[in-house]
Order: C-alpha cells, then structure tokens, then sequence
C-alpha cells in the first residue's frame, strides 16, 4: 500500500509571505518520504473544521502549478475539483496544461460539489444535487472527447454545449490524465466511477463500509462491462492516529485495508506547516504500509 498526501491547511505562522517557501519543502519532503500522490483540496473558503471561511484558502490549481514546478514524480491533483466552478471545456485545458507541465503527472480528481457557502459567498452558480451530477457526467465526457486527438468536432449536452473541442497540446499522461472519481454514493457516483473512473476515492471510514462500498462498484462494472481490476482504488484517511503522529495506531487502522486492494492511501495533516509532519510521520508511514501483507 502506498501513501499519499493531501494538504488541506495555509494557516502558516508567517502568514501568506512564507507560504510558498513551505509548499516547495512540502513537496520536497514528500518526494524524499517516497510519497506517490500530492493534492490539495479544490476549495475557494476553508472548511469549518481547518478553521471556517476567514482562514487561508489557495485556489487548487494555481497551487498544483506551484508544485508542480517543486516536485519531479510525485502525482499531483485536486482531491477533488468541483465540477461547478469551472467550465468544463476549460476544466480539459486546466488538466492537460497541469500534465503537460508536470511531466505527465496529473490527476483530474473530480466530483459533484458540495460547498454551498462558497458558490453563494463567491457567485457561483449551485444548481440542485441532480442537476450536479448531469453536469459531472457531461464534463467527464467533454474531456474525454477534447483528449482524444481524433475526436475534435461538437459536443451537444443538456447543458453544455462546445462548437470545438480541441486540446493542443496534448496531455503527455497515455492515453490521457488519470480521471479519479471521489465520493461514496452508491447509486450515482461509483456507476460513474465504473464508466468513466480510472480510480476511485473513498473516505476510510472502516474496512467493512470500504468493502461494501467496492463491493456496490464491482456490480457496477460488471453492469457497464467494465474490468473491475482496471481502477485504482484509493481511501482517503482522517482518523486521529495520523493527525496525532501516532504511527502504531494508523499502521493497525491500516491493516485492515491490505485485503481490499486499495492501492493508496490518502493522509492529511491539520497543521499549517506540513513539510515538518510529512518528514516526521510520512516517511516512516511509508515504510511501514509497503511492509504490510
């Protein structure tokens, strides 16, 4: 099992000055720890529990161009974009230049959004949950049409439509960015993780709700004569063990996830200087989760 990383907190004691000095050792640390995946989340205000709205929030993309300008084989992406805060014609363009740029490390983690507050706050459009995930489902098709070089032409959807889809340059990720799906909804989000996911991300709730929940996405491939094997299953981990350093504790939360094929494992740190946790609880907890049988 391997480890990613996903930076969530910009409160640093310098304020904004040292922020990017302490992105660039984050992804330092994160390279030298042997960690596989950064991300950072694709909000615009903070979450209630890293602070609320008035506490420091960088934009997710802008973010992910800085780091990726610091790292040089870690896979970097948004955990995960919402798919209301962007047009999905640019949405392709933003990915394949993150890829391009990267080197070909780009993930295009994405879901349906959910931060009402922020899309009000800011003038974003918050259309109802159903009309969400149309708008997901036409996005992944929008861009899985705009990286096909052979498939340049017009889109017609409910609700968007695309006189052109080209994307030039082309992603360097063959045959393009990985598409990670995150949520656990059972009847929407995983069928769509089955069409068109090439990995998931579940919270890690427990081993037993995770194997149900991929239990739910196996019936979903075998309905959309998808190879189940296919997609990349990732868990996304908050327990107290890792925010608290304890190392023990999060290696035997883990155990119980070895038997389930999930190939990462997702940690983030709640703190605003995340470079000195990566170096002090990462490194080993990489160690340690390649060990695991």
């Amino acid at each position: 099992m391997r480890v990613g990383v996903h930076i969530n907190r910009f409160d640093h004691g310098g304020g904004g000055p040292a922020l990017g000095a302490e992105l660039a050792a984050a992804g330092a640390a994160a390279e030298a720890a042997g960690v596989s995946w950064l991300s950072v989340m694709d909000h615009y205000f903070q979450m209630e529990f890293n602070g609320g709205a008035e506490a420091p929030m960088l934009e997710a993309y802008t973010t992910l161009g800085y780091l990726a300008a610091h790292t040089s084989t870690v896979r970097l992406g948004a955990l995960v974009t919402g798919v209301t805060y962007r047009h999905p014609g640019l949405l392709a363009k933003i990915a394949t230049s993150l890829d391009v740029l990267s080197g070909g490390r780009a993930t295009l983690g994405i879901g349906a959004a959910w931060y009402d507050r922020e899309h009000h706050g800011l003038g974003v459009p918050f259309p109802p949950l159903k009309e969400r995930f149309e708008r997901l489902e036409e996005t992944l098709r929008i861009c899985l049409q705009m990286w096909d070089p052979e498939a340049n032409g017009p889109y017609e959807g409910e609700h968007y439509r695309l006189a052109e889809t080209l994307c030039v340059p082309a992603p360097l990720s063959s045959p393009h960015p990985e598409i990670m799906i995150g949520g656990g909804g059972e009847l929407k989000t995983l069928r769509l993780v089955a069409r068109y996911g090439d990995a998931c991300n579940l919270f890690a709730t427990s081993p037993e709700e995770v194997k149900h929940k991929l239990d739910v996405l196996r019936g979903h491939c075998e309905r959309e004569n998808r190879d189940y094997d296919e997609i990349r299953k990732t868990v996304t981990y908050t327990g107290e063990p890792a925010t608290e350093g304890d190392l023990d504790a999060f290696t035997r939360d883990m155990t119980g996830y070895t038997d389930l094929g999930i190939d990462t494992v997702i940690v983030g740190p709640r703190v605003g200087e995340p470079a000195a946790w990566i170096e002090r609880f990462v490194a080993p907890a990489v160690r340690r989760l390649a060990a695991l049988d």
